[in-house]
């Protein structure tokens, strides 16, 4: 009926249609290289890390999904994937990028091309190349893939995890935008590509909904607006999406529908300065939509199907855009330049269509604690404690999943050019 949960992810991390954001990345890239030579004032920065992850799970997970933390990924019944106790071990945080600045009458040009190693959509559970950024900007106008406007990169802790809390808004998708302010207080308008998915619940097998087949008519349309003060920001951020579906058969049902998704969020970093060389930092974020999951970071289907009970008999089925609240809270503490700490909490809960299973994801919680050791410049070593959750739309399962990740991480980098 919809987009398949996986062809979501793809596209959401950015490996499905990510050609088109290559092209731009690659072009903007050559063009500020190549004005590099006649420009004292442009520069290039090479940059990114190798780091290697190993640690031991206490219960169990996909295995495509084995070294990260996702409540959505937990099993939806006892022992779906096997016995407990797994060690997990990979490079796939390694990273390589590279920035452009140049300044022109227009403003200055920028570009970011950058990718990692942690494969996703087909590729998940592999490592292997997967693009981050492809984006350049100049002025007030931006264009090829990099963070929605919806979403807070900012809000992200200071972790080794990789995936991250589950109740963000993280999404880095293809879009142009325009930004008439800029700066610590800035505003952002974007078009984005659209993109969803959809739960057939217990009609999954139903033989008229094989004919029907999803459609987006127009972009996504998001903004934020952040205002920037001396002890940290506040972010306020938006969205508003066009979803529909077709039937596509010819027999005597008519299963086409549409919904418009919507979310609003709500966002801050608040800094706090301390004695003896230590400060804090207090990431907060509160998001409420409908049918926005494909822009959170760890949330299945934006639509769940809903039985009519033949109140229509030409159309038994339909399908509703499904509430979401994401709810982030951690706090970032540096001991000293050497020491740091994070903890905190995170949680997404997902309001079930009445056609969805009794095993659809629910509610999901993630937690974690951390102690990082920084021996050298660019050096970081450390541990952590990671915790998650999943409970089930109406059987009554819940599933925990512990874990501990000892990880290691060397960055690098290489400025060319500049003043």
């Amino acid at each position: 009926m919809y987009l398949k949960e996986e062809d979501v992810q793809m596209s959401k991390q950015g490996t499905g249609g990510w050609m088109a954001a290559c092209r731009i990345g690659i072009l903007l890239l050559f063009m500020t290289t190549a004005g590099a030579a006649h420009a004292q004032e442009a520069s290039m920065d090479i940059y990114g890390f190798a780091m290697l992850d190993m640690g031991y799970q206490a219960k169990q997970n996909d295995p495509n999904w084995f070294d990260v933390v996702r409540p959505t990924k937990l099993p939806a019944f006892e022992n779906e994937f096997g016995e407990d106790g797994r060690w997990f071990s990979g490079v796939r945080q390694s990273r390589l990028g590279v920035k452009t600045s140049l300044p022109t009458d227009m403003g200055t040009l920028k570009t970011q091309f950058e990718f990692e190693l942690f494969g996703v959509g087909v590729d998940q559970g592999q490592t292997t190349f997967r693009l981050r950024h492809a984006y350049g900007e100049l002025g007030k106008w931006g264009a090829g893939q990099t963070w929605s406007p919806f979403m807070d990169i900012d809000v992200f802790p200071n972790s080794i995890e990789y995936w991250g809390p589950t109740g963000m808004a993280f999404f880095r998708n293809v879009q142009v935008r325009y930004m008439p302010i800029q700066g610590d207080t800035r505003m952002t308008i974007a078009l984005e590509r659209p993109g969803a998915s959809g739960d057939l619940g217990e009609f999954r097998t139903a033989v008229p909904l094989q004919d029907v087949q999803a459609r987006f008519p127009a972009p996504d349309l998001s903004a934020e607006y952040h205002l920037g003060r001396g002890w940290g920001y506040v972010e306020a951020a938006g969205i508003v999406r066009y979803m529909k579906w077709d039937d596509a058969g010819t027999d005597a049902f008519d299963l086409s529908g549409e919904e418009v998704g919507w979310g609003v969020n709500l966002s801050s970093n608040i800094n706090i300065d301390t004695a003896n060389e230590a400060n804090d930092t207090i990431r907060l974020q509160v998001l409420y939509g409908e049918g926005i999951e494909n822009y959170m970071n760890d949330a299945p289907a934006d639509i769940g199907i809903v039985d009519q009970q033949t109140s229509d008999p030409a159309h038994p089925f339909d399908g509703e855009a499904l509430p979401v609240v994401g709810v982030v809270a951690f706090l970032d503490h540096y001991w000293s330049d050497r020491w740091s700490s994070s903890a905190g909490y995170s949680m997404i809960d997902i309001d079930n269509s009445s056609g969805q299973d009794p095993d659809a994801f629910k509610r999901g919680h993630y937690a974690l604690a951390n102690l990082l050791h920084y021996p050298a410049k660019n050096v970081m070593v450390g541990g952590e404690f990671q915790w998650g959750r999943r409970e089930n739309n109406s059987d009554d399962f819940e599933v925990d999943d512990y874990r501990f990740q000892f990880s290691a991480r060397y960055n690098f980098g290489r400025t060319f050019g500049g003043m």
